[in-house]
């Protein structure tokens, strides 16, 4: 258990909420005006994710944040957390699990499943370009770069290999038989790969639902992290974005596939560090759960 004077873990806090307040600056703007974005929204909208969430900082698991002059650290007032008797503030293991035990086990075991499989990065984004396949109606109100027939034509020409549920479950109905895949929830631990947009944006997913067992900056990484992918899937995407001042990675050319794949790779390089983190903490978390569980046998 590691300890930290108030001076260091309010600095730490301090420095987190300023780089919290940077990244979501955008939306807490749109939102004040009611203004919609295309790209940004997806995170705050898909995830549920909240501003005021990102902004509270947490130490993470095994560190003790010691009482300054006007008493204990905030988190004392905050779920999962206990004080001990030298007004010390840490996470309270026991109460976090019992809780979120069973999202705890599951998180570590798709994530590890994830980090043993190699990264497939052949999928080119058409998980995008099948959920507008052959359907008048799109989810995002902006052009299409190659008008429907051009985009139902990209699709009817490649070979969509989408192995993530949660892209695969939007497609239409004239796409979902041209995945070479069937992901349904119950096979996302057979499946999730390391090389998928989708996957690797879901850090962020699972960060948010270790919630105080992720220290600060992970937490914002994963969230950095899935905004910075959340650009490369929509400007491989079927719509135009140059109205956002976007360019298009034209997936449907050669030099395109080859844009996507390699930023692809970079990305799933940042994820596999991320999530090599996530599984530690999962696996730190489940080691305090065990002697528990042997104690009441």
């Amino acid at each position: 258990m590691t300890s930290l004077p108030a001076a260091t873990w309010r600095s730490l806090s301090a420095d987190h909420e300023r780089r919290a307040d940077s990244l979501t600056a955008g939306h807490r703007a749109r939102r004040a005006t009611g203004e919609r974005h295309a790209i940004d929204d997806f995170l705050y909208d898909y995830y549920g994710t909240r501003p005021s969430t990102l902004r509270r900082w947490h130490p993470g698991i095994g560190v003790r944040l010691e009482a300054g002059p006007d008493g204990p650290a905030p988190h004392h007032r905050w779920r999962w957390y206990t004080t001990d008797a030298d007004k010390a503030v840490r996470l309270d293991v026991a109460a976090f699990l019992s809780d979120r035990g069973d999202s705890v086990r599951y998180i570590h075991r798709l994530l590890t499943a994830i980090a043993s499989r190699p990264a497939f990065t052949g999928c080119f984004g058409l998980h995008e370009w099948a959920m507008v396949y052959r359907q008048r109606e799109h989810r995002h109100p902006l052009p299409l770069r190659l008008g429907q027939q051009g985009t139902d034509a990209v699709v009817s020409s490649h070979q969509i290999r989408c192995t993530h549920f949660d892209a695969y479950r939007f497609f239409t109905p004239d796409a979902v038989d041209l995945n070479l895949h069937r992901p349904t929830r119950a096979s996302q631990v057979d499946l999730d790969q390391p090389g998928c947009l989708h996957a690797s944006m879901d850090c962020h997913k699972w960060a948010t639902k270790l919630g105080p067992a992720v220290p600060g900056a992970l937490a914002l990484d994963c969230f950095e992290l899935a905004g910075d992918i959340r650009l490369l899937d929509m400007r491989a995407s079927p719509y135009d974005f140059s109205s956002y001042g976007e360019s298009a990675v034209a997936i449907e050319t050669p030099e395109g596939k080859a844009e996507y794949v390699a930023q692809q790779r970079e990305f799933a390089q940042r994820a596999g560090r991320l999530r090599a983190q996530l599984i530690e903490i999962c696996s730190a978390l489940l080691a305090q759960a065990e002697p528990e569980a042997r104690a009441e046998e």
